[in-house]
C-alpha cells in the first residue's frame, strides 16, 4: 500500500457530511483510442456540494503502480492544465495539487486547493478521496462551471524523486468528457406500464462517402391512441460508434393522410416531396449523448388525435475513411406510457439557419456568429404565459468551441438560458437545467457560436457537412406550441453588397458576384485580416432574414428583414468571463486607418435599399 503523509479522515464521515447529491458516475477506460495498449481501468465519482461551492471526487485504480494523475484543461490539452497527482519517490509517496507549463512539463502549485481526505487500498484497488472548491482565484487552477468539463488522465510507470520530472507528453494518457455540474435531482421514476418502439435504420448500407444523412420513415401502430414520450436513448450499432454522429426522429404532418415509404438519402432529388413536411421532432440525439428523462410533470405526445402515423427518421453518418459495405441499424429507442402527464413537452431549434451565407473566415483564432428568435416570433407563436425551458442540446460540428443563449427582455440580458464555454463536437449530451427558464411572447433569444479555425486554410460555411458549420441549440420546453423553429441568417443583399466592396479594395474589378453561389464566391476572396474583420462588421450591424416555421416547414408569419438586436450594457456575470456580454452593436471603430476605405463600407451597407 502506498503510504500518503498527510490528512486522515474516515470515508464513512465524509460520505455522510458530503456525498448527499445524485451520484455521477464516470468510468474512464484506460484502453482508449489515446492509450489502446493499456488494460488498466480509472474510475472517478464526484458529488456536488452547491452551497459550499465544492466538489468531491473519488478516484479508483485498479492497478496503480508508482502514481496517477487527474486534471482538467480547457479542450483536453495535456498543456496549461490544471493537476492533481499522485507520485512516489521509491521511498515515500505524495499528493499535490499541481499544473502543467506549454510544454507538458509538471510543477507543484503555490497554492494547493486539493485536499486529500483519504487515501486506502481495497481488493480492488486503490481509492482516492479528495476535494476542491469550484473556483479557487489560483490562475493555475481551472474553473468549475457548467458545461463541458474535458478530465485528462494518465498513469505513472516508474517513481519520480521529484515532480518536476514529470512530462505529460512522455506517460500514457488519455481524455474524457463529462458534465460536472448537474441538477441535484432524485432518479427518475418510468412506471410499470412503459413500453418502447424502436425507431432505427434499416440495415442501411452506409455509403463510402464522408457525409451522408439517411432518411427512413417508419409507422406507427394502427389506431395508436395519445401517449407520453417519458424517456429516450439512443440505439447505436456495435463498431459504428465513430461513424454515426447524430439522429432525429420527426413525426409527419397529421395533414397528409399517407406518407410514401422511403430508405434512401435525404438529400436524394427523388425522395418523396412529403418528406419535406416530416418535420416535428420527437428526438434529437448527438455524439456523446446519454439517455434522456422528462421532467415527472411533463411528456412528448405521440399518437392519438392531431398527429400523425408516420416517423422520419434522420441518421448523419461521417465516414471520413470512406468505409464502404459497413452495415448499419442506428436509431432512438422510444420510452412511452398511457398515462399522461400535465404537459404535453416541445422541441424548439434556435440559432441559425443551414446555408452557406453564414461563414468564418480562415485562421481564426476566435470567431462569433448569432442566431436571432426575435420578439415577433415569439410575440405571435407563445401563449399569454410563455413556455418553460427545462432542458437543452447545443450543436455545432468541429469548429465549434462554445456555444451560449440568452434571453433578452426590454433589450436586456436578463437570463442564461444555457452555456457550455468548452463545447466539443463529440460530447452533444442533453443539458437538463437547473432551474426552468420562462420565455414570454415579446421576449428575445440570442444563440451566439463561438469557432476556431486556425487549422483551415479555406473559410467555412454553414450547412451539413462535418466540414461545414452549425450554430442550434435545440431546446425542450412546456407547454407544447406550434413554433418549431426558430432561427435566422443575414439578408443575401447586404451579404451580396459585401462580396462587391471585398472584390474592388482587393483590385478584383470583375466581380462574378451573383453568377456563382455563396460558396464559390466565398472561397474567391482575398482572405486578410480586412476581409474577415469587415464580415464580422457584416454579421454584427446588417438586417437578418427571420425563420419563424411550424414543425410543418410552413412559417407562421414571414418577416425577410429585421435590424440586428441593440441590447443596453448591462451584462449577465459582468466579472466571470473576459467577454461577457452578447451585445450586437456597430463596429465601425475598429474599421479605420485605411484611407476610409472600411469606414466607407460601413456607409455604403446604410445606403441599401
Amino acid at each position: 500500500m502506498m503510504r500518503i503523509f498527510n490528512k486522515h479522515l474516515r470515508l464513512q464521515d465524509v460520505t455522510i457530511m458530503y456525498f448527499t447529491a445524485l451520484a455521477a458516475l464516470m468510468v474512464i477506460l484506460v484502453a482508449s483510442y489515446q492509450a489502446p495498449s493499456i488494460p488498466v481501468d480509472l474510475q472517478l465519482a464526484w458529488n456536488i456540494s452547491y452551497a459550499k461551492q465544492e466538489i468531491y471526487m473519488e478516484l479508483q485504480v485498479a492497478d496503480l503502480k508508482h502514481g496517477v494523475v487527474l486534471g482538467m484543461s480547457d479542450r483536453g490539452e495535456l498543456t496549461n492544465a490544471d493537476l492533481v497527482v499522485l507520485w512516489d519517490s521509491g521511498t515515500k509517496s505524495y499528493f499535490g495539487d499541481a499544473w502543467s507549463d506549454s510544454e507538458g512539463h509538471v510543477s507543484l502549485d503555490r497554492q494547493q486547493d486539493y485536499e486529500l481526505i483519504e487515501a486506502k487500498e481495497k481488493p480492488d484497488g486503490f481509492y482516492l478521496l479528495f476535494k476542491r472548491p469550484f473556483s479557487t482565484c489560483d490562475p493555475k487552477d481551472y474553473l468549475i462551471e457548467e458545461g463541458t468539463v474535458h478530465i485528462i488522465y494518465g498513469l505513472l510507470d516508474q517513481p519520480l524523486a521529484s515532480l518536476e520530472e514529470l512530462n505529460l507528453s512522455r506517460i500514457h494518457t488519455g481524455v474524457q468528457r463529462v458534465l460536472m455540474l448537474r441538477p441535484d435531482d432524485p432518479s427518475p421514476t418510468l412506471g410499470p406500464d412503459l413500453q418502447t418502439i424502436d425507431v432505427v435504420a434499416p440495415d442501411v448500407i452506409i455509403p463510402s462517402q464522408e457525409t451522408t444523412y439517411w432518411c427512413f420513415i417508419q409507422k406507427l401502430p394502427e389506431n395508436m391512441p395519445k401517449n407520453h414520450i417519458i424517456m429516450y436513448e439512443s440505439v447505436i450499432t456495435p463498431g459504428n460508434e465513430a461513424i454515426v454522429h447524430h439522429i432525429e426522429v420527426f413525426e409527419c404532418s397529421p395533414d397528409m393522410m399517407d406518407v410514401p415509404q422511403y430508405s434512401g438519402s435525404c438529400d436524394d432529388n427523388m425522395k418523396p416531396r412529403k418528406l419535406n413536411y416530416c418535420r416535428h421532432v420527437l428526438a434529437a440525439w448527438a455524439m456523446g449523448a446519454e439517455a434522456f428523462y422528462y421532467p415527472p410533470d411533463a411528456g412528448l405526445a405521440i399518437g392519438g388525435p392531431g398527429s400523425s402515423r408516420f416517423l422520419r427518421l434522420e441518421v448523419h453518418y461521417h465516414n471520413p475513411l470512406l468505409i464502404a459495405g459497413r452495415r448499419d441499424s442506428s436509431g432512438i429507442r422510444l420510452h412511452y406510457t398511457p398515462r399522461l402527464r400535465r404537459y404535453d413537452a416541445g422541441i424548439m431549434e434556435l440559432g441559425l439557419v443551414y446555408t452557406p451565407v453564414m461563414a468564418i473566415p480562415p485562421k481564426q483564432h476566435t470567431f462569433y456568429l448569432t442566431g436571432y428568435c426575435t420578439s415577433k416570433c415569439t410575440q405571435t407563436a407563445l401563449p399569454p404565459g410563455g413556455i418553460y425551458v427545462f432542458a437543452s442540446q447545443l450543436h455545432t460540428h468541429l469548429a465549434g468551441r462554445g456555444v451560449r443563449t440568452v434571453l433578452v427582455r426590454g433589450g436586456k440580458e436578463v437570463e442564461i438560458v444555457q452555456e457550455d464555454q468548452h463545447f466539443s463536437t463529440h460530447y452533444q449530451t442533453i443539458r437538463v437545467l437547473r432551474k426552468m427558464v420562462n420565455i414570454l411572447p415579446g421576449d428575445v433569444l440570442l444563440t451566439k457560436c463561438t469557432y476556431n479555425t486556425e487549422d483551415r486554410s479555406k473559410p467555412t460555411v454553414g450547412g451539413f457537412g462535418i466540414m461545414e458549420e452549425m450554430c442550434v441549440n435545440y431546446i425542450h420546453y412546456y407547454p407544447r406550441t406550434q413554433l418549431e423553429l426558430c432561427k435566422s441568417h443575414i439578408d443575401m443583399g447586404y451579404l451580396q453588397k459585401y462580396f462587391n466592396f471585398i472584390n474592388r479594395f482587393h483590385g478584383n474589378e470583375q466581380c462574378v458576384c451573383g453568377e456563382v453561389d455563396v460558396t464559390q464566391q466565398f472561397s474567391q476572396l482575398d482572405w486578410d485580416d480586412f476581409t474577415g474583420e469587415v464580415l464580422d462588421s457584416l454579421y454584427n450591424t446588417a438586417p437578418i432574414f427571420m425563420h419563424c416555421n411550424q414543425s410543418t416547414a410552413r412559417l407562421i408569419q414571414k418577416w425577410e428583414t429585421f435590424l440586428p438586436i441593440l441590447l443596453s450594457s448591462s451584462c449577465l456575470n459582468p466579472c466571470k468571463h473576459a467577454d461577457p456580454c452578447m451585445v450586437v452593436q456597430i463596429r465601425g471603430n475598429k474599421l479605420k486607418n485605411n484611407g476610409g476605405t472600411r469606414q466607407r463600407f460601413l456607409q455604403e451597407k446604410k445606403k441599401l435599399p
